[in-house]
């Protein structure tokens, strides 16, 4: 089911999801440039790009594949993420799947300017770039651990 109006709360299972969501706000460009950078170094390969929040925040690869087993063990509550998969155009749209708390959220957006402009913009080092990007994730997520 999908809540519209009010933004999630920060309380309950989805105090995480709402995080996440300030946090691809506040760095969109960012993600951008990492996810393009990704896309490069990886070419044509089947991994994707994840977050894993547990047990600090960190980015992760995994392969399509590990979608697709997930998928069946799950009764194919992912096929709507593995049709988004299949439609994914990184010339244009950032995609990452978070994990926490025993649940996926997909991040899927369309940067302005697109990833590989938002690239070229950028002048960080990506291993450096992924390094603060985790910082300021555990940031938030120390933040919602204080305010519970």
């Amino acid at each position: 089911m999908m809540k519209f109006g009010s933004p999630s709360s920060d309380t309950g299972d989805d105090i995480w999801k709402a995080r996440l969501d300030r946090f691809v706000l506040e760095n969109a460009k960012e993600l951008a440039v990492l996810a393009w950078g990704f896309h490069l170094e990886r070419g044509d390969s089947d991994e994707i790009l994840g977050i894993d929040l547990k047990p600090t925040p960190h980015f992760i690869s995994f392969s399509r594949s590990a979608i697709e087993r997930l998928n069946r063990n799950v009764s194919n509550q992912l096929q709507e993420i593995l049709g988004i998969l299949d439609g994914h155009n990184p010339e244009k749209e950032v995609l990452y799947i978070a994990i926490g708390n025993g649940q996926l959220k997909l991040l899927n957006f369309a940067p302005e300017p697109p990833p590989p402009a938002c690239f070229e913009e950028s002048d960080r080092d990506l291993t450096e770039l992924a390094d603060d990007l985790e910082a300021r994730l555990s940031e938030i997520f120390s933040e919602s651990k204080s305010q519970a």
